[in-house]
């Protein structure tokens, strides 16, 4: 969704790649909810970040498994943390695709507001 929201806002200003700690597919839900806010990442899918040959200038990490594990990055590469919500861990405790979505709509809603103040936030790191 991160991936999504940036090249969807922010496309002038960065250039978004997205990556886990391991590649685990495309959640459909999170392709559901981010339709519904406009933004197609159907054709998106799931890297490892092994899997991008990118020299970054920043990394954001999103979520906390990521920030434990994210491995050292060489060179002048900054890299910073900022916590949602697992929506897929969250929406294992629902009792219906309507409630697992609630869960969606608010992260996807979150990532949204910060990565619209990305670049700034980014400027103050």
């Amino acid at each position: 969704m991160a991936e999504g929201w940036t090249r969807h806002l922010k496309t002038d200003q960065i250039d978004a790649y997205s990556a886990g700690t391991k590649a685990q597919g495309l959640n459909p839900l999170a392709v559901k909810v981010m339709a519904e806010a406009g933004i197609d990442i159907s054709r998106h899918s799931s890297k490892a970040l092994d899997q991008l040959e990118v020299a970054f200038n920043y990394v954001v990490t999103v979520c906390s498994a990521a920030d434990h594990v994210c491995p050292q990055f060489p060179g002048k590469t900054k890299v910073v943390h900022v916590g949602f919500d697992d929506p897929p861990h969250l929406a294992q405790r629902t009792a219906s695709e309507e409630e697992a979505l609630q869960h969606y709509r608010r992260v996807r809603d979150e990532i949204g507001e910060f990565v619209r103040q990305l670049p700034e936030y980014l400027d103050q790191q």
